[in-house]
């Protein structure tokens, strides 16, 4: 067994086991945890399959992304921070170990560059002389553009129906009338009145 074969299981464990743990965890602490440490699993297996803009957008876009979202959350739900310091203590084994495995990860990620490529038996990710982001860019826009594009409209069309079911329409709410905004006149909002001197309105 190769040593990049080994990182390659090594980092398929681990998002398999974090990826079951997210749905298995009753904190929703643990499951945003196990959750980012997923992301980082799957980074780590693009950068063996030689896909580093892959693994540098996920790693920035979805850890950035559930980082805010967590954030969101702990801001909406009614939590008693007092509380929440009161037990660090608790969250404590599981954020080292989740820390423990991400410094893992990382020593294996890099250590395998030392690897000779000879010994990974894989195809080139790109042709010679261009780029990683420059190839898959030119893969996506050509020979899969149709599919990227229902991919966008899929997306686009779960974002408009999220929207909708979570709409609530509050009648006591104030809106904004552009039209009678418009097409208002000065004597509907002013009236003018002849004030005598030191005679008061």
């Amino acid at each position: 067994m190769t040593i990049a074969l080994f990182v390659f299981y090594v980092f398929a464990l681990v998002t398999t086991a974090s990826a079951v743990m997210v749905i298995a965890a009753r904190n929703p602490v643990h499951s945003v945890l196990f959750l980012i440490l997923a992301f980082v699993s799957s980074a780590g297996l693009f950068v063996l399959l030689g896909a580093e803009f892959l693994a540098m957008v996920l790693v920035v876009v979805y850890v950035g992304a559930v980082a805010v979202l967590f954030l969101f959350v702990v801001m909406m739900l009614d939590i008693d921070f007092v509380q929440l310091r009161e037990g660090f203590l608790q969250y404590l084994p599981v954020g080292a170990l989740v820390g423990l495995v991400l410094l893992v990860e990382l020593a294996l990620v890099f250590g395998t560059q030392a690897v000779e490529t000879a010994a990974v038996d894989m195809p080139p990710t790109a042709p010679p002389g261009v780029t990683n982001t420059e190839a898959l860019g030119s893969l996506l826009y050509t020979r899969y553009f149709y599919l990227f594009q229902t991919a966008g409209a899929i997306l686009l069309v779960a974002i408009v129906g999220a929207i909708t079911l979570t709409l609530r329409h509050r009648p006591d709410a104030k809106r904004q009338d552009i039209s009678r905004q418009v097409h208002r006149r000065p004597s509907d909002t002013l009236e003018v009145r002849k004030v005598r001197p030191r005679s008061g309105i």
